[in-house]
């Protein structure tokens, strides 16, 4: 029998079988039913052809066994078996070859088995690696696919992965994975069966683990047993009439001037003098003054020529004497200050001491409100208040410097605001008090708090209770409760 083709018969019999045939890389991977197989001019013929996975264009595809680089049958018809055996002769595993036989007694013996048991799904046909025809098959191939790269037909140019890797890489690598023939393979029943075993079991295992086991916890969630908040960590033993809370809800009581002054006198007893307390307030009102005038945004090296200007209004008292600190600290900070302190024959020893230090500054100090600026400045810092001496207001000096504050039309930030009834006689933007807020005026300023440093057992002296609610800063607002 030549072994290059098929019987007549056993071709009848493949007639309508559905098959794959791989064609390399530049033709592709071809899917069809078996329409004609002519064993004179070794040629195969594939009805309804998908290419790559594609419907082909046309209703039939005829190829020859040189383009045939591997063939696989997927839906074989059981008589090819049956009339094999009746014959007394063995399938050959080679329906198309490029003119020699593939003698491997394995694939034999392999079909005969499956010959005999007649369950044969997927027969699997390939060209034989030895012999000269097939060397000079691969030979061309090679040839042929380099020439298609390098744009001409033919040549011994080699393509860049052949010249990396060697020849041969590509036939591997670019081969499609032939999704039909792994399908056939996979029993869905049998897995989907076992699935849903694994699925009841550990959904059984799983309820009997939740019974035994405390609920658990995600990522996110804190572990330890969380105590329920206490937001009223303040208390005082006389009520100043307001309540402020924090941005966490924490509430803080207003007190009334003269706890806060039996306060501070405490402090100072145990060391918190009053030049250290200045010192204090002095840092944070100046942190909160530069966050006002922009912080880094404003304050760069790059923006020298547009510092900002800041006016401080200054009486002669311990308020003064607090402004004069910020202005200071400003000063350090390369912002543009000017202080307003009139000529006073007796003054307190703190603020003396305060313009001493502020003189080594760049900043500027004037006593007459006509060497302040016309145009408005960006922030205007209001210290003329005092706690002691309320009748200063009514002293030319102050007003005329409340008057110039109104007309600059710059905004104004307070420290340590009085608790004076009826109208402001400077509108202030924002408000700073310290330690504890005293019971202000309904008014428009927004209110914060300065963290002073006073130690907890020295509030709990004058009988408060305290526990900070600063947190992490030493200014924080405060809104009405």
């Amino acid at each position: 029998m030549n072994h290059r083709l098929i019987t007549s018969r056993m071709a009848t019999d493949w007639l309508g079988s559905v098959v794959s045939i791989n064609c390399g890389v530049m033709l592709g991977i071809y899917q069809g039913e078996v329409s004609s197989v002519d064993h004179a001019s070794q040629t195969i013929s594939l009805k309804q052809p998908y290419r790559n996975g594609v419907r082909c264009p046309v209703p039939e595809v005829t190829f020859s066994a040189m383009d045939i680089k591997e063939l696989k049958f997927l839906d074989i018809q059981n008589t090819v078996n049956k009339t094999s055996t009746e014959q007394g002769c063995t399938p050959e595993t080679s329906v198309i070859s490029s003119g020699h036989p593939m003698p491997s007694n394995k694939a034999t013996n392999a079909t005969n088995e499956s010959s005999r048991s007649s369950t044969t799904q997927i027969t699997i046909l390939r060209r034989a690696q030895t012999g000269s025809s097939n060397s000079r098959g691969a030979t061309h191939s090679t040839q042929r696919r380099s020439g298609v790269r390098n744009g001409f037909a033919g040549g011994s140019v080699r393509s860049k992965d052949d010249e990396c890797f060697g020849e041969g890489t590509d036939e591997g690598l670019d081969t499609d994975f032939d999704f039909e023939a792994n399908l056939a393979l996979f029993d869905k029943a049998a897995v989907f069966s076992k699935i849903d075993g694994i699925r009841g079991h550990k959904a059984q295992h799983h309820s009997t683990q939740t019974e035994q086991k405390p609920q658990s916890y995600r990522h996110d969630e804190n572990i330890l047993e969380r105590k329920p908040v206490i937001y009223r960590q303040i208390t005082v033993p006389q009520h100043g009439g307001k309540e402020y809370c924090t941005d966490s809800g924490l509430v803080v009581p207003s007190i009334p001037y003269e706890l806060h002054k039996r306060l501070l006198g405490a402090a100072e007893r145990w060391g918190l003098t009053v030049e250290r307390r200045l010192e204090t307030i002095g840092v944070c009102s100046s942190q909160m003054a530069l966050s006002l005038l922009g912080g880094p945004n404003r304050l760069t090296p790059k923006n020298v020529h547009q510092r900002p200007t800041v006016v401080l209004l200054c009486g002669p008292h311990i308020q003064g004497a607090q402004g004069v600190s910020c202005g200071r600290h400003l000063a350090n900070h390369e912002v543009e200050v000017i202080l307003f302190l009139p000529n006073f024959v007796k003054m307190q020893e703190s603020i003396s001491s305060e313009v001493s230090l502020y003189s080594r500054t760049s900043g500027l100090q004037v006593s007459s409100i006509k060497e302040l600026p016309a145009s408005p400045v960006d922030l205007v810092i209001h210290c003329l208040d005092s706690h002691e001496n309320p009748l200063m207001r009514e002293q030319s000096w102050y007003q005329s410097a409340a008057d110039w504050a109104n007309r600059n039309r710059a905004p104004v930030l307070s420290i340590d605001p009085t608790t004076n009834e009826g109208p402001q006689a400077v509108e202030a933007k924002w408000a700073l008090s310290l330690g504890l807020p005293l019971p202000l005026a309904e008014r428009e300023s927004r209110l914060y708090l300065c963290d002073v440093g006073i130690p907890k057992l020295v509030f709990q002296e004058v009988g408060i209770s305290y526990h900070s609610p600063f947190g992490c800063k030493f200014v924080i607002p405060l809104h009405p409760a």
